[in-house]
């Protein structure tokens, strides 16, 4: 007979394991379905905002939170997910590799995706001088010169961690879109290698083979020409909400998915959790991500079994 989860989750970052381990605590049968353990927050050099911990990276921080779900009895499937389908029963999850689950109820906990800035160049110089992540890629740019393209947390802390092994980082946001926090100004000021300019404009990432320089145009309409080799840009994250949208859950004109304060979407016993939902005020932060996933458990534990006492 084929096994019915009481839960699956769909995701296994902040979010996703934040469920499970709260899944566990009121003993829901329950997996968690992730291609990538941890998320994007693996990505992060540094972590100082996380209560209860002074500093972490991200890695560290994610490989306590696979370590506690799994120590409580959440069992972690490391795959993608290609299709959600509604069954009598409940739903039908549809892996890449061909395998698939049922479960009575669903945690969609998908995370974000690297945004693009759709320049020419971009796209052609992927993996050649292109990256969307700094803490995966730093080490391949020692020596170099190189530009961080944003105004935010992300970019301040991606060009703090760059500056220590490339020769040189150049920090672009657009104007009007700097909005990093003054402690990550401060160090950026204390590196001593890393400058900071705004743009208009980002024309053109340029080269043959390879990232070899990059052209941006000012306010004034003064055009500057960089010679780099190297290209990080975090300029944010757009939702992952496919397998969610193609079930029928309902997104706002951002493609966030629209949840109850219960985390329910408008779907009966699919629910959502962390940055790919419209809770939490859309304030991106691991805690409130965290958070959300114990609150659509505990959603979850009462739709299903206390409603059944």
């Amino acid at each position: 007979m084929r096994l019915m989860h009481d839960l699956i989750i769909i995701g296994a970052g902040p979010a996703g394991l934040g469920a499970s381990i709260y899944a566990s605590r009121y003993k829901l049968n329950h997996l968690v379905i992730g291609a990538e353990i941890g998320g994007q927050v693996t990505e992060a050099w540094e972590i100082e905002n996380y209560a209860g911990i002074e500093s972490i990276s991200g890695k560290e921080l994610m490989e306590k939170f696979r370590r506690q779900t799994e120590e409580l009895g959440g069992m972690i499937v490391q795959a993608s997910v290609n299709k959600v389908s509604k069954i009598e029963e409940g739903f039908e999850i549809f892996l890449e590799d061909g395998k698939t689950y049922q479960a009575k109820a669903i945690i969609f906990a998908l995370g974000m995706k690297p945004r693009k800035m759709n320049i020419p160049g971009e796209d052609k110089f992927l993996g050649k001088g292109i990256s969307y992540c700094a803490t995966c890629d730093a080490m391949f740019f020692r020596g170099k010169d190189v530009v961080v393209i944003g105004g935010g947390d992300a970019a301040a802390t991606a060009a703090i961690h760059l500056s220590e092994f490339a020769n040189s980082v150049q920090l672009l946001y657009k104007e009007g879109t700097k909005i990093f926090e003054p402690s990550w100004e401060d160090q950026i000021i204390k590196t001593g290698k890393i400058a900071v300019d705004c743009f208009e404009k980002i024309q053109e990432i340029l080269g043959e083979d390879k990232v070899e320089g990059l052209i941006y145009e000012k306010a004034n309409q003064e055009k500057k020409e960089l010679q780099i080799q190297g290209v990080f840009i975090e300029i944010g994250s757009v939702p992952g909400v496919v397998v969610a949208k193609e079930l029928g859950v309902q997104t706002d004109e951002q493609g966030y998915i629209v949840v109850a304060q219960d985390q329910s979407t408008v779907i009966e016993n699919v629910y959502a959790a962390g940055d790919v939902t419209t809770g939490s005020n859309k304030f991106r932060q691991i805690i409130t991500a965290v958070a959300e996933g114990a609150v659509a458990s505990g959603s979850v534990y009462k739709k299903l079994k206390l409603a059944k006492k």
